[in-house]
């Protein structure tokens, strides 16, 4: 999997252009790619798994996009008064919505007295079906493209799903992303304007960086014009972002996170930590992203 082996010079940083050919001299902003029917049928189903006074657990799945069934748990505080305030919380490359961290962020934001909706990346979790590489430059470099572009969707159907939903609340949505996820996150919390607060975790942006002396091609351009957070925090503004991330980063490069925090407008924070990826302390990413859902949600 070298999707995350970026170019650590930058010598090839520049950012993408927002726009993507569109035959002849015709432009599409690129954020239109993602525009969906919000009128299809969820066909969703909610299960109760444990019930307690602490917490009742739900596993529930709907349809999005392309008729993918996406899978999720969501989860609801015992006190606190409803509708309630949600976070989405998605997972990294290669795990599932109940890994270790994702469990313990589960925790710490039930605690706070949110919602916690929790999914499955397309092809990971219950949704596993191929076992392709994850890669953008080499093999399946398309499919890999359309599973970022796929999860976009699912999390749009997602606050579709929300809004379903007596329990929760419409307007008090919020996203805490990690990784591969808080990639996918920019990118959905900018076409999103439901979502009110982003916290993107151990995420960069120029992926250009990865493609070597290609790195400014027009080719490289069209294909990663979809999909890089690049094109898109600029976006996300004037809802605040919080961006999290790791000095000593050995699968994001720091100037990857700094490229994309110099291109999100205010108003934006961003943490540094002297850790290496794996090793971010999440006793304290996690309630560095309750304190900023509690100041803006």
């Amino acid at each position: 999997m070298n999707f995350f082996r970026f170019i650590k010079t930058a010598l090839f940083a520049s950012f993408l252009a927002l726009f993507i050919s569109c035959g002849g001299d015709q432009k599409l902003p690129v954020a239109k790619y993602y525009e969906y029917d919000q009128d299809l049928p969820l066909l969703d189903s909610v299960r109760l798994v444990t019930d307690t006074t602490d917490y009742s657990l739900f596993y529930l799945t709907y349809r999005s996009v392309h008729d993918e069934k996406v899978t999720g748990l969501l989860t609801l505080p015992g006190k606190g008064e409803q509708p309630l305030p949600t976070i989405i919380l998605m997972h990294g490359l290669g795990d599932r919505k109940t890994v270790d961290y994702i469990e313990a962020g589960n925790q710490y934001l039930l605690d706070a007295g949110f919602a916690v909706l929790r999914l499955d990346i397309s092809n990971h979790g219950d949704r596993f079906k191929y076992n392709y590489d994850f890669d953008l430059t080499d093999g399946y470099r398309y499919w890999t493209r359309d599973l970022i572009t796929q999860t976009v969707f699912d999390l749009r159907r997602a606050v579709d799903f929300i809004q379903t939903r007596e329990e929760l609340d419409p307007d008090r949505i919020g996203y805490y992303g990690i990784s591969l996820s808080g990639i996918i996150g920019t990118i959905f919390c900018s076409v999103e304007e439901r979502v009110k607060v982003p916290v993107i975790v151990l995420a960069g942006g120029n992926l250009n960086l990865m493609f070597g002396k290609d790195a400014l091609s027009g080719d490289t351009r069209d294909y990663l014009s979809i999909i890089d957070p690049i094109n898109y925090v600029a976006k996300i503004s004037p809802r605040p972002l919080l961006m999290i991330n790791a000095e000593n980063d050995d699968v994001v490069p720091p100037i990857t996170s700094r490229l994309l925090f110099k291109a999100a407008k205010e108003p934006k924070e961003i943490i540094w930590y002297p850790t290496k990826h794996h090793d971010i302390p999440i006793e304290k990413v996690y309630p560095d992203g309750i304190q900023w859902f509690a100041r803006y949600l």
